[in-house]
């Protein structure tokens, strides 16, 4: 089969930072497997933080960790899907990914594809979306439905997860999104979106929340955690709590304390790596998205087609995800 693949860590300027390839198909589905092939990809900055960091010792390791696509077999224990089904999806850390035309994925964390959506259109989402649903009302605890008087706060709202939260929050909740971005192009995106309000995240983000009179009870934090804070022990309401999913190992976490405010972790991949029990919620969630979608009260965000999926284009996705500058998602769709 295809693939794109990397065989040693380089950054994303090298020749053989990504190649084309051909590998061996993967074997039978066994257990809740599906093999499914692959149709569309994302890039996410997961991929490139692997690419460049996780040496795969001279041996070639397939990247991808969002895709769309069509199921071509199943395992004994597979009953969620039958073949032929469009899927889509996020896989995980610890298997093959999606750059390649064959990958076995566990059902229990695919879901339907949106029909009103293109393969590449459905592959820009998978990721994001679970991403930011766990985090808003897995950690956080977001309240569904109804008015509400609170307010949550994402940090870095033009990124791919950052404009899935502001999608959810505005949509499922009755709260007041409030969102940040430092550009006119990226707070534009956010305001499309559904942001109510939009703060500049290079300037005094406390300041700014007191002039609308406003103080967080969830705060979700996409990118610079550590950066902003202090900022962000400022804002959050006593006995809130803040959600993060960036990298970092320290944090003055006694910042909390006075106001009896709470910190959690969002890691997608934590579910399917550690073989949770409620696994399948994975595979709910993407397909209450699905429905968001078909019915209009989500959008995908596609928003930069990178061409077929080929190494040079995947490292043009890279490239993007590692400017800082990316908007929304950029998708590689069909092989040559």
């Amino acid at each position: 089969m295809k693939a794109v693949a990397y065989t040693h860590c380089h950054p994303v300027t090298h020749e053989e930072a990504l190649e084309d390839m051909v590998l061996r198909d993967p074997p039978e589905p066994r257990g809740h497997d599906l093999l499914i092939e692959v149709r569309a990809v994302s890039v996410n900055p997961v991929d490139a933080k692997q690419r460049a960091g996780a040496d795969p010792a001279g041996e070639p390791r397939v990247l991808g960790f969002d895709a769309a696509g069509v199921i071509v077999a199943r395992g004994p224990d597979a009953h969620i899907f039958g073949t032929g089904e469009e899927v889509y999806y996020a896989g995980v850390i610890n298997r093959p990914g999606s750059n390649a035309q064959l990958q076995l994925v566990d059902e229990r964390i695919v879901g339907r594809k949106p029909r009103n959506l293109t393969f590449g259109e459905a592959a820009s989402l998978p990721l994001t979306a679970i991403t930011a649903w766990e985090a808003l009302f897995d950690r956080l605890r977001l309240p569904r439905g109804g008015a509400d008087d609170g307010a949550v706060l994402i940090v870095g709202g033009a990124g791919g997860v950052g404009s899935m939260a502001i999608q959810l929050a505005r949509r499922l909740t009755g709260l007041t999104v409030v969102t940040t971005a430092s550009r006119p192009e990226t707070r534009e995106w956010c305001e499309k979106l559904g942001a109510h309000h939009v703060l500049d995240h290079a300037g005094d983000l406390p300041a700014q929340a007191k002039q609308l009179g406003l103080r967080f009870r969830w705060i979700f934090s996409t990118t610079h955690t550590v950066r902003h804070w202090r900022a962000l022990c400022e804002m959050v309401a006593p006995q809130g709590a803040i959600c993060a999913i960036d990298d970092f190992m320290e944090i003055e976490i006694g910042r909390l304390k006075a106001k009896s405010a709470s910190f959690h972790w969002e890691s997608m991949f934590a579910r399917p790596v550690y073989r949770a029990s409620d696994l399948l919620e994975q595979h709910r969630l993407l397909d209450e998205v699905a429905t968001l979608v078909e019915a209009g009260t989500i959008q995908h965000t596609l928003t930069r087609h990178l061409g077929r999926i080929q190494a040079a284009h995947l490292l043009e996705g890279h490239a993007l995800v590692e400017s800082g500058r990316m908007i929304g998602k950029a998708v590689a769709e069909g092989w040559n």
